[in-house]
C-alpha cells in the first residue's frame, strides 16, 4: 500500500510522488488549508491538504480526526525557511496531498497517544494504544535485535536451540508452581516450568552438547518492578565444560547483544568471591559504579565505653560491626541523616550511628563522647578518611547488619549522584556457599539449587562449603547466573542427604533426573540470563513491564484481558474441581 515509511523521508525526497500510511497524529485547519501530522512506526511527517491541489483531498481532510488511519498519495516538498519544525525529523519536508483516503475511523481515545503521565493501569488496559508511539515501537525493536544477536551467536559458537515442555511436573525450585489440572487424570497436575533446569540437563545426557532457548519462565511469586509472573529468559548449557569456558561464553554472549544495541563493553569481566561481595558491600549484587565499601571495626571497639558495640564484639563470628566512610558525606543534612536511619529501620537496624569528621581528626557525633582517643585514630585510619567525610556504622547480627548496610550504601549512591546512568560496570561474583542456614531455623537450603556441583564436597562443616556457582552482575542488578551441574548419583545423593530430602523424596521429585545420570553423564553446566531485565538496561527503564509487551500488573492481573477470570461450571466439571469462595471480612 506504501512506497515510503513516515520518517524515512528527507529534504533529498524533495519532488518525489510517495504514498503514506498511518494515523492522523493531530489535526489542525488553519484558515482552510488543513494540516494532519500522518504518525507510523518510524515517526511523524506533516501532510498538507490544500483545496487549490486537491479539493476532493481537502474535503475528506476536514472529516479527519485523531488517531484515524490514513492512506495519502502526494508530494515532497521544502516547507520553506521559518516554517520548518526542528522538533520533527521529518521538519524540513512536508507532503502535499492529492489523494487521502480515511482506511478506518476511530473513537476518542481514553488517553492521549504518547502521554506518559497517564496512569498505568489504564495504559496497560488499553496496552495497544499504550504501544502505538515509536518511542515503544524502539523498544520493541532493540528487544527483537537482541534476540537476533543472541540467537546468531549461539548458533555460531555451536549451540543447538531445542524447546522444551511447558507441561511439566512439579519440582520444588525456590518458588511457587503454576498449576495446570490434568482433564484426563483427575486429581493430578501439571506445573509451568520455573526455568528449563532439568530439561537442559537432560540434553546434555541426550549427547547434545551445547543447548539454548530463549524460554518462557512462570514463577509465582510475590511481584516487584523487575518480577513479572512470566518471564523470559535466555537460557544455555554445554557438555565438557569449565567453570571458565561457561563464562566466556556468557560474557561473549552478552558483549555480542550489547554491541548489536550499539553500546560497546569491554571483557573479560571482573570477578569477586561471594564472601568478598558481603563483606565489602553488604550485597552479592555490588553496584561498582561508585566506590564506597564497607570497613570492618569490630575489633576496634572490643573494649569500648560503647556498651552495645562492646557486647556486639565479644562474637565476632556471629556479629558485625561494619563502618561505612562516604567522602564528602558531611553536606548530608541531619533531616537526611535521620532520613537513613529511619530507611534501615525497615530492614532491621536497631539505629544507625554516624560521626563526621573536622579539622585536625576532630570527630563529632552521638557516639564520639563514648569513644577513647585510641579508638578514634584507629578508625580515621582503617577508615581512611579525612576533613568533610562522614562514617556510618551498622551493628549486630552479620546477616542483618551486611543487609541493611548494603542497601544503605546502595541509598547513598543514588543520594550523592553517584550512579553514572551510561556506564555499565559488569561483574561475577563466584564461589558461593553451598548451602545456607536460616537464622533461628535447623533446616539446611541449598542456596542456588540441588543440582549444583560442590568445590568441597568433602568439607566437614557445612558452611565452608563452596560451589562451582556464578552470578553475573550488572550495575547492582542480577542479570543471569548459573553454575556448573553434578553429574555423579554418589554426588548428587550426599548433597540431598545434607539437605534432609529422603531417598523415597528425592525419587519421587526427581526420580526421571537422578535415572539419568546414572546412564554416563557428561560433565556439563551452564547459565540463563533475564533477557527482560536485560532489555530494561539497554532502554534505560526502571519497570520491567515497559518492555514486556502484554505485561501482568504487580497484582499478576491482565487488565487487557481481564485474566484471571473465573470459567464456566462445566470446565471445572471437566476437570473434576470444585471451587470454593472466599470467605468475606
Amino acid at each position: 500500500m506504501r512506497t515510503d515509511f513516515c520518517a524515512e523521508l528527507n529534504e533529498e525526497d524533495t519532488g518525489k510522488e510517495v504514498v503514506l500510511c498511518g494515523w492522523a497524529n493531530s489535526y489542525r485547519d488553519h484558515g482552510g488549508v488543513i494540516f494532519i501530522d500522518l504518525r507510523d512506526k518510524t515517526g511523524i511527517i506533516q501532510l498538507v491538504c490544500d483545496p487549490a491541489d486537491s479539493p476532493e483531498a481537502h474535503k475528506i481532510a476536514t472529516e479527519v480526526r485523531d488517531e484515524y488511519v490514513l492512506i495519502a498519495k502526494g508530494k515532497v516538498r521544502l516547507r520553506g525557511e521559518g516554517l520548518e519544525n526542528p522538533k520533527l525529523k521529518t521538519g524540513k519536508i512536508e507532503v502535499v496531498v492529492d489523494e487521502l483516503k480515511i482506511e478506518n475511523r476511530s473513537e476518542p481515545t481514553p488517553f492521549v497517544i504518547g502521554d506518559e503521565n497517564v496512569n498505568e493501569e489504564i495504559r496497560l488496559k488499553y496496552r495497544y494504544l499504550d504501544l502505538r508511539t515509536k518511542k515503544a515501537y524502539e523498544t520493541f525493536r532493540l528487544r527483537s535485535k537482541a534476540a537476533i544477536a543472541a540467537r546468531n551467536f549461539l548458533d555460531a559458537n555451536g549451540f543447538l536451540e531445542v524447546e522444551t515442555p511447558i507441561l511439566t511436573k512439579s519440582t520444588p525450585e525456590g518458588a511457587r508452581d503454576y498449576l495446570v489440572p490434568s482433564r484426563l487424570y483427575p486429581g493430578e497436575f501439571y506445573a509451568l516450568p520455573q526455568s528449563p533446569q532439568l530439561f537442559k540437563q537432560l540434553l546434555m545426557v541426550s549427547g547434545f552438547d551445547r543447548y539454548f532457548q530463549i524460554a518462557k519462565c512462570f514463577r509465582d511469586e510475590d511481584l516487584r518492578a523487575d518480577r513479572q509472573p512470566e518471564f523470559t529468559q535466555i537460557d544455555v548449557e554445554m557438555s565438557f565444560c569449565t567453570e571458565d569456558d561457561v563464562i566466556n561464553i556468557a560474557e561473549g554472549l552478552i558483549k555480542t547483544i550489547f554491541a548489536a544495541c550499539g553500546i560497546n563493553i569491554k571483557t573479560p569481566f571482573k570477578r569477586m568471591p561471594y564472601t568478598e561481595a558481603m563483606e565489602n558491600y553488604g550485597t552479592d549484587k555490588p553496584d561498582l559504579r561508585f566506590d564506597l565499601k564497607l570497613v570492618d571495626v569490630i575489633d576496634i571497639f572490643e573494649n569500648t565505653n560503647l556498651k552495645v558495640f562492646r557486647e556486639i564484639a565479644q562474637f565476632k563470628k556471629l556479629n558485625r560491626i561494619k563502618a561505612l566512610p562516604v567522602p564528602g558525606g558531611e553536606k548530608l543534612t541531619r533531616k537526611e541523616i535521620d532520613s537513613l536511619t529511619e530507611f534501615v529501620a525497615k530492614f532491621g537496624a536497631k539505629g544507625l550511628a554516624w560521626v563526621k569528621v573536622k579539622e585536625n581528626n576532630e570527630l563529632q557525633g552521638p557516639i564520639v563522647k563514648f569513644l577513647s582517643d585510641e579508638e578514634k585514630n584507629a578508625l580515621i585510619e582503617r577508615c581512611n578518611v579525612k576533613n568533610g567525610d562522614l562514617i556510618f556504622f551498622g551493628a549486630g547480627s552479620k546477616r542483618v547488619v551486611l543487609d541493611y548496610m548494603g542497601r544503605l550504601r546502595d541509598r547513598l549512591g543514588d543520594m550523592l549522584g553517584l550512579k553514572d546512568p551510561n556506564v555499565y560496570e559488569f561483574l561475577w561474583v563466584v564461589d558461593f556457599p553451598m548451602f545456607e542456614i536460616e537464622e533461628g531455623h535447623v533446616k539446611v537450603k541449598a542456596l542456588h539449587h540441588p543440582f549444583t556441583m560442590p568445590k568441597n564436597i568433602d568439607e566437614e562443616e557445612i558452611e565452608d562449603m563452596t560451589s562451582q556457582a556464578y552470578d553475573m552482575v550488572v550495575n547492582g542488578v542480577e542479570l543471569g547466573g548459573g553454575s556448573i551441574r553434578i553429574h555423579k548419583t554418589e554426588i548428587q545423593k550426599k548433597v540431598f542427604e545434607i539437605l534432609g530430602i529422603t531417598q523415597e523424596e528425592a525419587e519421587e521429585k526427581f526420580g526421571f533426573l537422578l535415572e539419568a545420570l546414572k546412564f554416563g553423564a557428561p560433565p556439563h553446566g551452564g547459565f540463563a540470563i533475564g533477557f527482560d531485565r536485560l532489555i530494561m538496561l539497554l532502554t534505560k527503564k526502571d519497570n520491567i513491564r515497559d518492555v514486556i509487551a502484554f505485561p501482568k500488573t504487580q497484582k499478576a492481573q491482565c487488565l487487557l484481558t481481564n485474566a484471571p477470570s473465573k470459567v464456566e461450571p462445566d470446565q471445572l466439571k471437566e476437570l473434576h474441581i470444585r471451587v470454593r469462595e472466599p470467605k468475606k471480612v
